[in-house]
């Protein structure tokens, strides 16, 4: 087995075609014809940043299944049919990576805070939980509704976005208003950089575990 990766570059947006609840979760129907003809059955699918398996495929959709913890801890426990969803596949070994890594994984649901125009841009401004702060750096990469972006500005509890065009038309950003929910993914290597700092004192070898990691993504 190994961890499944992504850029947070989104390959299309999907529609939320259908959708059943059941006692154990949800069955998701995403219409997307330009990933679905490729699909086999078990593969990952980042939907809204959030990894999927596909449990089933046709010429011009995908079905997906969803658990409660995902349901509970995301975003697409308000999906609802008409909803559009950004998509992406995971890396595969020898694809450049032009974004930053994503696990796929959500730490959080944040808020949008505000969206200002900036040319044919825009800045977004989103709030997190005090607990995902030390994760976030100015200039570092954060994953938006699994989308790859660079936090412009940090304040407190809140930061900056700034989205380019292409990236407004290419996402369901442009969608998005004062008040939304959005999934949050911090950077990758920044997590397990803290998770290794905070036992520093409990382990003497801390420092060297530290420039392993940063060794091994190319960051040292």
């Amino acid at each position: 087995m190994h961890a499944t990766v992504f850029t947070g570059i989104i390959e299309a947006i999907g529609t939320i075609r259908d959708l059943t609840r059941h006692p154990t979760g949800a069955r998701v129907g995403i219409g997307v014809p330009a990933i679905a003809r490729a699909a086999r059955l078990g593969d990952s699918l980042a939907v809204d940043g959030a990894c999927l398996t596909v449990v089933a495929a046709a010429a011009d959709s995908v079905v997906c299944d969803l658990s409660m913890e995902t349901l509970a801890r995301t975003t697409l426990g308000t999906l609802r049919v008409g909803t559009h969803v950004n998509l992406e596949r995971p890396l595969r070994l020898g694809d450049r990576v032009g974004g930053h890594l994503v696990s796929g994984h959500v730490d959080a649901v944040v808020e949008l805070v505000s969206r200002m125009p900036q040319g044919d841009g825009a800045v977004y401004r989103i709030r997190v939980p005090e607990s995902l702060v030390p994760l976030l750096v100015p200039k570092g990469s954060v994953a938006v509704d699994g989308i790859s972006l660079t936090v412009a500005a940090l304040m407190g509890r809140e930061f900056d976005v700034a989205v380019v065009p292409y990236t407004l038309r290419a996402t369901t950003l442009a969608e998005k208003r004062t008040g939304a929910r959005l999934n949050l993914e911090a950077d990758l290597i920044g997590k397990y950089v803290a998770r290794l700092t905070a036992g520093r004192e409990r382990s003497p070898r801390a420092d060297d575990a530290i420039l392993t990691v940063l060794k091994e993504h190319g960051f040292a």
